[in-house]
């Protein structure tokens, strides 16, 4: 339980974190905070409160929730949350998912139609939002969960690499929530990536990827898996993991919540400073003005992880 709760947490701290710092230079963390154990770094900034959660973690609230009162995966019900959050004007939406979820179309058909008419859907905003899913769905085994991954991705992700993704991050921790070396089960995890995509995802997942070889954007799903992969390979706590993540710069909020997700469930809950985790907190547009904080996440993951 110290492992699931440390996948949910970590995951949002490391959001709240990489938040000010989105669309900012490689090394700006680092270069504000030089010193770990500052006590500020959950600074705020950039229209972000300090402590506050992005759309990453709102997005998986929602799918955590819905996976609860639902009892299973009833991705219609998934979807129309995503509609009403998405329709309460959140601060911050990716372009897709906005689109996606605002342009009129069924549950089933919005996020094809999307990739249909623009030939552009591997953007990292299926990955972002896994980590509830994932921790919901491992004790099924790797089939279930990677295939939840992918119906829960194609909610708004046409392009199967999104899909594949979101997938081998669903299957790094449940083999970390029980107990298996996450680094050493990558080989065994390519195998099951659809083969269309299984070469792309060899390459960032390598042992010697660093991403700087990274030929697109981290805002896009294969270099943002693999720099969340490489931040926890390269580093020996959350901590620094996270701390990696924000300094390769870009796409820093989803960066860092999925090697905080990664970090958290290798490392476990107690890894992460309590002077991060005391000012996180998961504003809920669309949900009653609700905003969920570290005992309320905590609750979410017991109940995700039971």
């Amino acid at each position: 339980m110290r492992r699931t709760a440390g996948t949910v947490i970590g995951s949002a701290v490391g959001d709240a974190l990489g938040g000010p710092f989105e669309f900012g230079p490689a090394g700006a963390f680092s270069t504000r905070f030089p010193e770990p154990g500052d006590g500020s770094e959950m600074c705020g900034g950039g229209g972000w409160d300090p402590g506050e959660a992005t759309d990453d973690t709102q997005m998986a609230v929602l799918v955590g929730e819905s996976l609860l009162e639902r009892g299973g995966l009833e991705l219609p019900d998934i979807f129309a949350r995503f509609q009403r959050w998405a329709a309460s004007e959140p601060k911050d939406i990716g372009l897709q998912t906005e689109d996606v979820l605002t342009n009129g179309m069924p549950w089933d058909l919005a996020a094809a139609i999307h990739f249909q008419v623009n030939q552009h859907a591997a953007g990292n905003g299926s990955l972002m939002r896994a980590a509830t899913s994932a921790v919901y769905f491992a004790p099924g085994g790797r089939q279930a969960t990677m295939d939840a991954a992918r119906h829960i991705a194609a909610l708004t992700h046409g392009d199967r690499a999104a899909w594949e993704g979101t997938a081998v991050f669903h299957e790094l921790i449940r083999v970390t929530l029980d107990g298996t070396e996450p680094l050493a089960a990558l080989p065994g995890i390519l195998d099951h990536v659809h083969p269309d995509h299984r070469p792309r995802y060899a390459t960032v997942l390598a042992a010697d990827w660093h991403p700087d070889q990274a030929t697109e954007f981290n805002g896009a799903v294969w270099p943002c898996l693999g720099s969340a992969v490489w931040a926890l390979r390269t580093t020996g706590s959350y901590e620094q993991a996270v701390r990696a993540a924000i300094d390769l710069g870009g796409d820093t909020d989803t960066v860092a919540a999925v090697t905080g997700g990664l970090a958290g469930a290798y490392y476990g809950l107690d890894s992460i400073p309590t002077r991060w985790t005391d000012l996180l907190h998961v504003p809920l547009p669309g949900s009653g003005g609700r905003v969920l904080r570290l005992p309320h996440l905590l609750d979410l993951a017991h109940h995700l992880g039971a």
